[in-house]
């Protein structure tokens, strides 16, 4: 008779249906208008916002609220690049939520970004413009660091972090019944020349952006492969030239004022300068409409916008290999293995309290 109840009570009906998404780095940029976006498609799901800076989260909650007042939004605070968080984090949304549908991994650094100005300004007088425009290819380098947890901090950030939330995860992400997507944020930038298998951390390169992002790219590919049957589906997006915190960092912002009006005329030829965050998440929204089961693994999503403003979905293959792909997730493994005292302490500490 219990049963009979419950499963008739349009109210608890309602609750269960409803879709959970968990979005990292969703307080500012394109986290925060992919929020956006997600809401004025469906008003009705649970939206996590899984952030670093509460403060910060809570005001992008407030304001989404203000234009959103029915929707359901909760936080989460979670540094990817501090794996005892990632584990706290994780912990508290098993507690939470007995399933997830979409998990967007948004959150990422490009930090101490360099520019190099003799590739831009040959590049401004060559061929390749357009290319370099739309991929920034050869223009930027970092200075990376190591993490509290001894691990180079963009590898960790971009791509191990992520990897270690997804796996603590996965007993609300994999639903055979229910297929669930885990979304990366990814980039154009993302080259298989600056990734390698011996040196998946970057330690010796100077460009360990783009080797995350390329590393990020084989994890989906590996993760499809791993765990389609067990309902969980893997993609990658590029989101375009967005400008945001991460690149207003990249110049002073004078520079940005003299280059605005170039960038806008340069969209009539290249469609990835999305330029706004609104545009960048283009991608990520057309995701959350697609049935994941039907999306090709190989393949990255590109939002692009055209010179008049329309914004559209531009597919196109990686350059990836299954067999590279399962040797970096078995590497992944190996090392998720060297955290398990963490991990403990992470839970402990939890439940002490």
């Amino acid at each position: 008779m219990l049963f009979t109840l419950t499963a008739f009570n349009p109210l608890l009906r309602s609750e269960a249906m409803k879709k959970v998404v968990v979005i990292t780095g969703a307080s500012s940029g394109i986290g925060l208008a992919l929020c956006e976006r997600l809401l004025s498609e469906d008003d009705g799901l649970h939206l996590c916002l899984a952030c670093r800076n509460l403060g910060k989260a809570e005001a992008a909650r407030v304001a989404l609220l203000s234009s959103h007042p029915t929707a359901e939004i909760t936080l989460v605070q979670i540094d990817v690049s501090n794996l005892q968080s990632v584990f706290q984090a994780s912990r508290e949304l098993k507690q939470r939520f007995d399933r997830l549908d979409y998990l967007y991994l948004n959150a990422g650094i490009m930090p101490n970004p360099q520019l190099n100005l003799k590739a831009l300004f040959s590049g401004l007088f060559s061929r390749k413009v357009f290319h370099m425009f739309s991929t920034a290819e050869g223009l930027l380098t970092q200075l990376d660091k190591v993490t509290v947890d001894g691990l180079q901090e963009v590898f960790e950030t971009n791509v191990f972090g992520h990897f270690i939330l997804i796996r603590e995860l996965e007993p609300l992400l994999c639903r055979p019944d229910i297929p669930s997507q885990v979304i990366w944020t990814s980039s154009s930038n993302a080259k298989k020349s600056n990734f390698s298998l011996e040196d998946f951390q970057h330690i010796k390169g100077n460009e360990p952006y783009s080797s995350s992002k390329y590393a990020a790219d084989l994890l989906s590919l590996a993760l499809n492969r791993n765990f389609n049957q067990q309902g969980l589906y893997s993609s990658v997006v590029c989101p375009g030239t967005v400008l945001t915190n991460l690149t207003y960092g990249i110049l002073p912002p004078f520079i940005w004022m003299l280059l605005t009006p170039v960038i806008f005329l340069l969209r009539f030829f290249v469609n990835s300068l999305t330029t706004t965050p609104y545009n960048g998440a283009e991608a990520l929204l057309w995701l959350f409409r697609q049935k994941p089961e039907f999306l090709n693994p190989l393949t990255k999503y590109h939002s692009a916008t055209t010179g008049l403003g329309n914004n559209y979905v531009n597919p196109q293959k990686m350059d990836l290999d299954e067999e590279t792909a399962e040797k970096f997730y078995q590497n992944l493994l190996d090392l998720e293995k060297r955290f398990g005292a963490i991990r403990a302490k992470a839970l402990d500490s939890r439940s002490q309290k």
